[in-house]
């Protein structure tokens, strides 16, 4: 099992990346957005690290990267427009990498906005995930309403004691929206999910294609 840190790419100059796990015959790839750049969101936050964890315990070929702006990634923040480009430059170079290997996608807070997005403009492209696993998706702030088709099962996991992303709402928008998500709550968890990681882990571990 190996850990590359990569340049890669992207539509404004290179992205820093890490890819790791199964990266010589993996039975899927895995991609995982990060939390806000304005509020110190990196590929090293320890959701998304849970969340590639997961995904390489079952032998993908899991990525992380830092949107634009963030760490060694050049350009700057872009309100989710720039970093959906930017989960598309990483896809295309992974797909490239790994062609026919079904995707894993998924995304924390800000994140899962880009990662929602993006699913919606690969299926559009016929390249739709296999899965998309969304965590504590802030529905009050970002256009949610708007993504209706991403060509896959998608899961939404929210904690119920979440400070930063209302509950309630993102219970409203999971009843209401056409993506049709498996909503998993957890009780007692704020957005951090501060003792819960093991527990996250496991749900997406069984969430994977």
């Amino acid at each position: 099992m190996s850990r590359d840190r990569l340049a890669l790419e992207g539509p404004e100059g290179t992205l820093e990346a890490v890819l790791e796990g199964e990266t010589e015959n993996p039975a899927m790839i895995a991609i995982v957005c990060h939390p806000h750049p304005q509020f110190g969101g990196t590929m090293d936050n320890k959701v998304v690290t849970t969340l590639i964890r997961a995904a390489r315990d079952a032998g993908a070929a899991a990525l992380r990267f830092n949107f634009r702006g963030v760490g060694e990634s050049q350009g700057a923040y872009s309100d989710g427009i720039g970093e959906v480009e930017d989960l598309i430059a990483v896809h295309r170079w992974l797909s490239k990498k790994y062609p026919g290997t079904p995707l894993w996608l998924a995304g924390f807070s800000f994140g899962s906005f880009v990662a929602a997005r993006g699913a919606e403009v690969l299926a559009a492209n016929g390249e739709a995930p296999a899965a998309l696993f969304l965590v504590a998706p802030p529905v009050h702030h970002y256009g949610f309403e708007t993504i209706e088709k991403v060509g896959c099962p998608v899961t939404v996991v929210q904690g119920e004691d979440d400070e930063v992303v209302p509950a309630d709402k993102v219970f409203r928008w999971a009843e209401s929206t056409a993506l049709a998500p498996d909503l998993i709550r957890f009780p007692d968890s704020g957005h951090f999910f501060h003792g819960q990681l093991v527990n996250l882990r496991e749900v997406a571990a069984s969430r994977l294609p």
